[in-house]
């Protein structure tokens, strides 16, 4: 009964661990390590990147989002983020990390009119499992450039999975940063909203 119990544990936490955010599989080239940011250049740093506002403009701290179109948690955190938008800024910087069709994706919510609304559909489509939104045919280099450009910034944070939110505290006004998904309460309290 007890080896039972340790096997539906570690399954438990497997599961658990695996809901926290995507990573890119594949095996890069070993890079000699670079010294990360610190949490205040991380966060200068992220404010450098392209991406959609969504929230209340006038908030005082803002909270920046690096996520890959094709990632669940990214969608989960979407998701999670809409009942604190009255009083939380959030800027959603695509990057293109897990699939080839990451990028065209991103400079696709990016390009269109109200990027909002099309995050919010290719959100949906995740998290239903149909693949997201359907990448524009006509991108010009200057938008998938900024989704290249995102991608550059999130590696130079050290960062390697989706989504990474870098942050400063509403209340204490430390940075930090944090990969993985929260639920509403969690993202909450992370930025001190």
């Amino acid at each position: 009964m007890q080896r039972r119990h340790l096997i539906l544990s570690a399954a438990a936490s497997a599961a658990a661990f695996a809901l926290a955010g995507c990573q890119k599989q594949e095996a890069e080239a070993a890079a000699p390590p670079k010294a990360p940011p610190t949490p205040a250049q991380a966060y200068a740093l992220a404010a450098k990147g392209n991406g959609f506002t969504i929230g209340a403009v006038m908030a005082a701290n803002t909270v920046y989002v690096f996520f890959d179109t094709t990632c669940p948690h990214c969608a989960e955190l979407w998701n999670a983020s809409k009942p604190l938008l009255n009083r939380l800024k959030m800027v959603w910087m695509p990057v293109g990390l897990l699939r080839p069709q990451s990028a065209p994706q991103g400079a696709t919510i990016l390009a269109a009119p109200d990027p909002a609304a099309a995050m919010a559909e290719n959100e949906a489509k995740v998290l239903d499992r149909s693949g997201g939104i359907t990448a524009s045919g006509s991108l010009s280099d200057e938008v998938l450039g900024k989704v290249k450009a995102n991608t550059e910034i999130f590696n130079q944070l050290g960062a390697d999975s989706v989504p990474l939110i870098v942050f400063r505290h509403a209340t204490t006004g430390a940075y930090g940063q944090r990969a993985g998904a929260l639920d509403t309460a969690g993202l909450a309290a992370l930025v001190g909203v």
